[in-house]
């Protein structure tokens, strides 16, 4: 057998089998807050604590991103996929549609932290990583809050559509 790549098609119709919990990921900017939704958010490692997520290097966002000494990590409740889904509509002022359904305000280094997330980690970018057309970036957080009801679900992503546990 030869470990040749699988197609993109296949490999987009398994990675679709996979849940992940939904996350938007904000940054201050050069031009005004930005932000993207991710399901590629995990973490990396508890001694220090660590975080990634990947963006598409041809993202409208990376610029933000990749000039960013800090970003607020978003998991969304199963109440906010309007939210998961202005964060993920390509070719939109994101801020200004997300402020007809919520509201936001601006946290440590001017990071954008929108309000009743399930839970938000601020963090330090501390690397990028190449991995072929997206970018790994590790983080570093600085500071966590998590809602305190209980029986507040995650936002899940699995197979094409938003769904909750």
């Amino acid at each position: 057998m030869t470990l040749a790549a699988i197609d993109d098609g296949l490999f987009r119709r398994v990675l679709r089998r996979h849940a992940a919990a939904v996350v938007v990921v904000t940054t201050a900017g050069g031009d005004g807050p930005a932000g993207f939704t991710a399901t590629s958010f995990t973490s990396v490692s508890l001694d220090p604590p660590l975080v990634s997520f990947c963006l598409a290097k041809a993202a409208s966002v990376w610029p933000s991103v990749s000039a960013a000494t800090a970003v607020a990590v978003h998991v969304l409740t199963a109440d906010q996929e309007p939210v998961a889904r202005v964060f993920a509509t390509p070719g939109i002022d994101r801020f200004a549609e997300y402020e007809r359904i919520g509201a936001w305000h601006r946290g440590p280094a001017g990071v954008p932290l929108l309000d009743d997330s399930l839970a938000v980690l601020i963090c330090r970018i501390v690397n990028l990583v190449e991995a072929g057309d997206h970018m790994i970036v590790i983080a570093s957080p600085v500071h966590a809050e998590h809602h305190d009801d209980a029986d507040a679900a995650p936002l899940v992503y699995h197979d094409g559509a938003y769904t909750a546990l």
